[in-house]
Formats: structure tokens, C-alpha cells, sequence
């Protein structure tokens, strides 16, 4: 079965080698694992459905962001799926977050 563009644990053609290095979350990773308990604790994702939108993300896309944005990209998706959030509302709620705070 050949890899998929998210399944590059232990390769280091695509991935690089692993950095082991302990490492401080920035507030915006934080928020995004907060983010993800709160989805799950009310049932509104489940992991499967997290890594199944990791999975799909287009293959540029999954390679261009980090470990938390891919995080977010696929919370988003699912929202999206359920009709939870559209994508304008998510739009319009990060310039809002923008404009009070400031671009990450």
C-alpha cells in the first residue's frame, strides 16, 4: 500500500529528521488543543473524524503547515461538514480576533 502525503512518520526523504528538542507551545497552540478537548467533550468531533480531515487536507497544504495548524485546518473542515460554522463566520471571527490582537 503505497504512503500517504500525511503518513511520513520515520521517513526522512519527506519529513526531515525528527526534532527531539524540547520545545515551549506558543498561546495559539494551547488554544488550539483547548479547542479540540472542547469539541470532543461535547461530542461534536471525534479523533477518527480529526485524523480523517488530516488525511484529506490537499497534499501542498498538509506539507505547508505546522503540527497545530493542521490541527486547526481540520477542526475547521469539520465544523464546515456539520454545518456547525460556515467558512465566512470562521473568516469573520478571525478578523475580528486580528484586529483586537494583532496577526499571529
Amino acid at each position: 500500500m503505497p504512503r500517504g502525503h500525511h503518513d511520513i512518520g520515520g521517513t526522512t526523504r519527506d519529513a526531515g529528521p525528527i526534532n527531539r528538542a524540547e520545545h515551549q507551545l506558543e498561546d495559539w497552540e494551547i488554544v488550539a488543543d483547548a479547542v479540540n478537548q472542547a469539541l470532543g467533550a461535547r461530542g461534536i468531533k471525534r479523533t477518527d473524524e480529526l485524523r480523517r480531515a488530516r488525511e484529506q487536507m490537499d497534499s501542498e497544504l498538509y506539507r505547508s503547515l505546522s503540527y497545530y495548524e493542521r490541527w486547526i485546518a481540520s477542526m475547521e473542515s469539520i465544523l464546515i461538514e456539520k454545518k456547525i460554522l460556515t467558512h465566512e463566520e470562521i473568516d469573520r471571527k478571525v478578523a475580528e480576533i486580528e484586529k483586537k490582537w494583532g496577526e499571529p
